[in-house]
């Protein structure tokens, strides 16, 4: 590497401690993995396909689609007020369909999924095992399932007219996400609680509550600045989400609007996106005899003792009960466990960020260019 691309890498790595501004960049990570496929395939045949079937859209604006959609979820797909992708009809109404499809439901009996739950998996992470070791916290719609689904849809092994509504330029757009939230940690791994707030394998005891990969939890993290008044107290599965992507840069200190921040900070993302894309990560590949189907459980099986180590470096504190909706779920407070012989939990978590980031980006690269 040279000299003045190592000096860049570093500048842009370096974490100080400035207040952030919350939920800033919440795009940020999968951008990030869009990009670096988008740079790894351009001038391919490959990128070519991608750009007939996404009319015009890169994977870095891909990569976002699935969480935006979201954003129908209150007052409908079809509401006047609701945004739509105006320049991309063919898409916007393919969309459409996908979310009517595949609504925001909250009953886990529900004739239809929610298209929520494509995006993770909730395995135990007490005791240590694999996607395959237990029932608990997987179903039939969660991402390690989704993604060969996605594949095969492109692949023309599942018909565009599927129950699920998932055309091909759709399986690509879920792809282009699903790939980077396979990546995050609390995306595939969870905690489950006893009604004491003791720790337990959901898989023996049967009223065992999650937290639903980390998003019932407050965080608390040594060297934190004092809250100020009216700012919530983080959430786990949002600090990786979030704090731990945005720490990959530095942070600045003034209360920006975020379309300022974001133009502040694009050429620092399209330095990472270029070092991250023309150095290869280690470990990332796939073994040669291993089919595209599987990919999405051995990358989940990778995670999950990483995602163990993130519940394992902190203490569960006043967990209780909690209804959600239609469920109940475990809450409380994670802290951070003392770290006189390791580094702090956010350093550990923004390198873990940045080395599953450029992995998800190659590979996600490296998947298309094989299926399409």
């Amino acid at each position: 590497m040279k000299f003045g691309l190592r000096r860049t890498l570093l500048t842009i790595l370096l974490t100080v401690r400035f207040a952030m501004v919350a939920q800033a960049y919440a795009p940020l990570g999968h951008e990030i993995v869009g990009a670096i496929a988008d740079e790894r395939l351009a001038n391919t045949p490959t990128a070519t396909k991608i750009r007939a079937l996404l009319d015009g859209f890169t994977l870095e604006k891909a990569a976002v689609i699935a969480d935006e959609i979201k954003g129908w979820d209150k007052n409908g797909a079809d509401n006047p007020r609701s945004f739509h992708y105006s320049a991309h009809r063919n898409i916007d109404s393919q969309l459409r369909d996908f979310w009517r499809a595949n609504p925001p439901t909250t009953g886990l009996n529900s004739g239809a999924p929610s298209h929520h739950w494509f995006h993770y998996t909730d395995v135990p992470v007490v005791p240590a095992q694999s996607y395959r070791d237990g029932s608990a916290g997987r179903s039939k719609w969660d991402v390690v399932r989704m993604i060969p689904f996605c594949i095969q849809v492109l692949q023309g092994r599942v018909p565009e007219q599927n129950e699920r509504r998932i055309t091909k330029p759709v399986a690509l757009i879920l792809l282009a996400h699903y790939v980077a939230d396979i990546h995050q940690p609390l995306h595939v791994g969870a905690e489950y609680f006893d009604q004491q707030g003791r720790v337990v394998d959901p898989n023996e005891d049967k009223s065992a509550l999650g937290d639903e990969g980390g998003n019932t939890f407050t965080l608390e993290l040594d060297g934190e600045p004092p809250r100020k008044r009216g700012i919530h107290r983080k959430k786990l599965h949002g600090f990786w989400d979030n704090d731990a992507v945005n720490a990959l840069f530095l942070q600045w200190p003034v209360a920006l609007r975020k379309s300022e921040l974001q133009a502040l900070m694009e050429p620092h993302k399209r330095e990472l996106v270029y070092a991250m894309a023309t150095h290869e990560p280690n470990n990332w590949r796939m073994p040669p005899n291993v089919p595209v189907d599987s990919y999405a459980e051995i990358w989940a099986n990778e995670i999950l003792p990483v995602a163990r180590e993130a519940y394992a470096r902190l203490d569960f504190k006043n967990v209780h009960t909690q209804p959600e909706e239609d469920r109940i779920v475990a809450a409380g407070e994670a802290v951070e466990k003392p770290t006189a012989k390791q580094t702090s939990y956010r350093a550990w978590a923004t390198d873990v960020v940045r080395q599953e980031l450029h992995k998800a980006g190659w590979r996600l690269a490296d998947l298309l260019q094989k299926i399409l």
